[in-house]
């Protein structure tokens, strides 16, 4: 039998869960982990070459260098497949305001909301938003995340939008973790088209999309083969389900990769019009009906569900995830970090709320902040689980259970963070091991 050479063998895991299997998972499918116990992965040129019972893959490897895992679980890297991570200031106030009584809605009607950290976000360079930015980065890469989506949304203009995706590739430069770009730009109706809605619709469509995907084309984004997406906020007080429709269908034009954020507050018919526009995936469905849990069932597209929202704004109402598990849809979990209605940094902890006010099973809840967290972005065939040939994005725990990870919360479940980009320092790590992300390699 001939050996497997590789650059890096992680032994002694108590758990190697892998979150492996056909793409997404669904049903009971999802509540398969994929754990091996006392299992060993070996890794070449960042890349996964043999994963398995730790005596299986000694004897078939090679390694240059090993790395004693100390008995503690190896998991994937997580993925955050929704967030707004780049913006200008804060909404403290606002917080404290709904504290007191004043409703998401109230808030946005009176110029608060997204119309507030617009305003703060225009004053800001590419410089400074990405600077303000990448502390929040840093701090979901110690939670775990190798891979974060990050959208724009507070520019609402044409010089704005392309300043927030100059800010993002700043960021995608730093190689603190993957990141993948969506153009929001139909987040909310800004104060230039108060009176015309469908007036920004039509600059949303006519320019601010053809610009941004010519941005994308010309970034190193595209030359990764990472998408575009495009996003639009379907929602009372945002944006109707036919202007939501336009917005979709003219970014899957330009090649752009649809999704939307649908059913927060109210159902108004935008996920059946999503999937018909060939929708990635539906993000919030906190409102979402049976009869669209079951379309999303028989959908490709992800059911993207944010528990750190429905958290932060004290409710009782939380997207039906199991309903949206039984219907068979392909069920993932996000921060959706924003200012306003969800700063939340931290997978680990959407997973603990998940589980608990969703009643999601720790397997469930850790597929859906990888694997079909993956799918959401349509990277599942190279990241989200421990198989042969995916990327080697890889946490090592602080415990030696997998369901720690859900089960303790408040603090940092993960072992302390680092990049390693070249195994021949592998000597002094205990913590996340992240073989692809060179900062050399990242979008700019």
């Amino acid at each position: 039998m001939s050996l497997i050479d590789a650059d890096l063998l992680i032994d002694n895991a108590s758990q190697v869960v892998t979150c492996a299997g056909p793409a997404p998972k669904r049903g009971a499918a999802l509540a398969d982990a994929g754990v091996i116990p006392g299992g060993a992965v070996a890794v070449a040129g960042g890349v996964i070459v043999a994963v398995g019972p730790a005596a299986d893959v000694r004897a078939r490897v090679r390694a240059r260098a090993t790395l004693d895992a100390g008995g503690r679980a190896l998991i994937p890297g997580l993925i955050d497949c929704h967030t707004h991570l780049v913006y200008g200031g804060d909404r403290a106030g606002e917080f404290e305001l709904r504290i007191r009584g004043a409703s998401y809605v109230e808030i946005m009607a009176a110029g608060g909301g997204i119309l507030n950290t617009m305003r703060q976000t225009r004053e800001a360079s590419a410089e400074a938003l990405a600077s303000q930015a990448e502390p929040r980065l840093r701090e979901m890469a110690a939670n775990g995340a190798t891979t974060v989506e990050i959208k724009t949304g507070y520019g609402l203009d044409l010089e704005s939008e392309l300043r927030m995706l100059a800010a993002i590739a700043r960021l995608a430069a730093l190689g603190v973790c993957e990141i993948v770009p969506t153009v929001l730009a139909a987040h909310t109706v800004p104060p230039e088209f108060k009176d015309d809605p469908d007036g920004y619709v039509d600059e949303v469509v006519s320019h601010i999309l053809p610009a941004a995907a010519a941005w994308h084309a010309a970034s190193r984004f595209a030359a990764r083969g990472i998408r575009l997406g495009v996003d639009v906020f379907c929602e009372n007080h945002a944006f109707t389900v036919a202007q939501s429709q336009r917005v979709l269908e003219a970014g899957a034009r330009l090649g752009l990769a649809p999704k939307i954020h649908v059913d927060q507050f109210t159902s108004l018919g935008g996920v059946e019009m999503a999937l018909a526009a060939g929708a990635l995936s539906c993000d919030h469905l906190e409102a979402t009906t049976p009869a669209d849990a079951a379309r999303l069932g028989a959908s490709g597209a992800a059911a993207v569900v944010l528990p750190a929202c429905a958290f932060n704004f004290g409710n009782t109402q939380f997207a039906d995830a199991r309903g949206l598990v039984n219907a068979g849809a392909a069920l993932a979990l996000a921060t959706d970090h924003n200012p306003g209605s969800a700063p939340c940094l931290s997978l680990p902890l959407v997973m603990a709320i998940a589980c608990r006010y969703q009643r999601l099973l720790p397997a469930e809840a850790l597929n859906a902040v990888t694997i079909n967290a993956a799918h959401a972005l349509g990277l599942a065939d190279r990241i989200g689980s421990i198989e042969v040939g995916k990327r080697a994005d890889l946490l090592l725990l602080k415990a030696a259970d997998y369901r720690s990870l859900a089960y303790v919360f408040g603090g940092r479940s993960v072992c302390n963070v680092d990049n390693v980009g070249n195994v021949d320092n592998v000597k002094n790590v205990t913590n996340v091991i992240n073989l692809i992300n060179d900062p050399k390699k990242s979008a700019a």
